[in-house]
């Protein structure tokens, strides 16, 4: 009986997270499996504290660590701070048909310990657009309507700076105090403005407690102090993640058990009942193979392994793995385009400087496709912006390369810098896809193959947003514009997309309205497997809500014995 629960998640990151609350605070008994070690919220974050100079290359990487990780070394967030949180590029090695890089965390919380926290609504274009101009092969099975409440449900527990902006491409929320943007980037604001009045730039919308409210104090949280070292894990609790939040309140009702170093092999189908019966683990150091029971199980490895462990989980009635009766399981893997950027230099405001490290960007909600199809592509982008001034380290010049002159130089603050980045919609294609090779890992689990590239329509839609965007930083005043194309390989975005995608027809869509499989209603994909578009915004809010959404579904169907 100790193997049997009411309910079963497979993994611990902010969606698995989020399954293992709702269904503690309801009375269900609940295991979380991860596949990674154990993390201690503050006392297992062993770099937080520290400081450049008592890291061995002032927190850079050796030149031995990049060799040897060349993957994950082109992550924003992989340094000697916080290569501890990271799986190196050959400790779970993946076969790549197309480059690919696949970044994880395998351990308690996975890759919400270290992600950027970036946290918006989706707007009800985002769910309509794919079947109003024609794209990604399949409609979303809900909209806008269906997800607001949940999306309010955790955006007041998590705890989520803003502005009410009133605008329609990105609904209002559940807010704390926002963020401010600085003199520079305000100045930016407002030309941008009068020169295209359809676009706003707003402060962004971050799960960062800006103050600190009852329901974050019961979880034991502290407001933040922009350090911006968020990604080494956050004593404070400041920012959102299973560590801080949701596993220690549902640990609190005495109803879950977590099972660290617990690699999921494959989930049990039953054809007496047409259900699956529970889940296969390997134990990550003994090799030790073992079987747990529930009545639900939630699929939460996020994208890439939800869909490996679907695809490895083979019976009789499933032989191409759970799920996959239509074949389109790992298929239509989509991401986020990141990789347009411009940077540009701005020379108003140098009597104004800004305080300590803010934990967001100033967002531009996209602009294109809101009404129809008006470009000459198809899906939407939505642009970051930040203006900083360069301080130490900077070039001095006409002025001495050492003495009491260079550093009297050196500490003013320099001119203002400007960057721009855009974050696009990918369409979903067959083409892209996650597979399993006849090559098994130590485990003896299949190594997932990726087949995933860019497409034409994220060509086009990189030109339009170099375009777009330094028209506006010229109208806004800026020079030395530059436009970037970093041809960065799809997965360093690290917001992979579907291959277990939501629609109402069950001969193409993987899971239904309320995140269950089509052919096996007991078990339920909730993260980012579940996606049947990308759309322009951070995911990890909606992944959030359609678990809380869909775990609260499962429920009543557990009360009502129909599962």
């Amino acid at each position: 009986m100790e193997n049997q629960f009411d309910v079963i998640v497979i993994g611990s990151g902010i969606s698995g997270g989020w399954a293992a609350k709702e269904f503690c605070d309801l009375g269900f008994k609940t295991l979380v499996l991860e596949r990674g070690r154990f993390v201690e919220h503050i006392s297992d974050y062993t770099t937080a504290m520290k400081e450049s100079w008592e890291m061995e290359q002032r927190g850079a990487l050796t030149a031995k660590t990049i060799q040897e990780n060349p993957v994950l070394s082109r992550c924003y967030a992989y340094s000697d701070f916080t290569k501890h949180l990271f799986v190196p590029d050959n400790a779970h090695p993946y076969i790549q048909e197309k480059p690919f890089d696949w970044i994880r965390g395998y351990h308690l919380g996975g890759k919400g310990l270290m992600w950027a926290r970036q946290v918006q609504r989706w707007s009800n274009n985002e769910f309509i657009s794919p079947e109003r101009d024609g794209y990604g092969s399949l409609s979303w099975p809900i909209t806008y309507k269906d997800l607001a409440p949940w999306y309010a449900h955790v955006e007041k527990f998590i705890g989520v700076s803003g502005n009410k902006d009133g605008l329609e491409e990105v609904p209002d929320g559940e807010f704390l105090k926002a963020w401010e943007m600085n003199a520079a980037e305000t100045s930016i604001k407002e030309k941008i403005k009068t020169h295209f009045p359809e676009r706003t730039p707003i402060i962004g919308r971050c799960a960062h407690l800006t103050e600190v409210k009852e329901i974050h104090q019961k979880q034991g949280r502290n407001a933040c102090m922009a350090r911006t070292r968020c990604e080494r894990g956050c004593p404070l609790g400041a920012y959102f993640s299973s560590n801080s939040s949701t596993l220690p309140w549902a640990e609190k009702t005495g109803n879950l058990t977590i099972h660290t170093n617990q690699i999921v092999a494959g989930i049990v189908y039953d054809p007496k009942t047409k259900k699956a019966s529970g889940v296969e683990t390997i134990d990550r150091h003994s090799k030790k193979k073992q079987r747990f029971a529930a009545k639900v199980i939630f699929v939460n490895a996020a994208t890439i392994n939800t869909n490996a462990i679907l695809l490895n989980s083979k019976s009789e009635a499933f032989p191409y793995g759970l799920g996959n009766s239509n074949g389109n399981l790992g298929k239509y893997l989509a991401f986020h385009n990141y990789r347009g950027k411009v940077n540009a230099t701005f020379k108003g405001n140098l009597d104004s400087y800004y305080y300590g490290r803010r934990p967001t960007s100033i967002m531009i909600p996209n602009f294109r496709n809101i009404k129809g199809n008006d470009v000459n592509f198809k899906g939407g982008y939505l642009i970051n912006y930040t203006a900083s001034r360069e301080g130490w380290g900077r070039t001095i010049e006409n002025g001495d390369a050492y003495g009491t002159n260079y550093v009297e130089q050196a500490a003013k603050p320099g001119p203002w810098s400007v960057h721009m980045y855009m974050q696009g919609e990918t369409i979903p294609i067959k083409e892209n896809e996650v597979r399993l090779s006849q090559q098994v890992d130590q485990y003896g689990i299949p190594s997932p193959i990726l087949n995933v590239d860019y497409t034409a329509n994220d060509e086009k839609m990189i030109v339009d947003f170099l375009e777009q965007a330094s028209e506006m930083l010229r109208k806004a005043g800026c020079e030395n514009i530059q436009q970037v194309d970093s041809k960065q390989a799809p997965g360093l975005d690290i917001h992979e997309m579907g291959g277990a995608r939501m629609g109402e027809d069950p001969s193409v869509a993987v899971t239904n309205a309320h995140n269950q499989l089509h052919d096996c209603k007991n078990v339920f994909v909730t993260d980012g497997a579940c996606m049947t578009s990308t759309g322009t915004k951070n995911p990890s809010l909606t992944f959030m809500a359609m678990t809380a959404r869909a775990a609260n579904f499962a429920a009543d169907q557990m009360k009502q014995g129909l599962l």
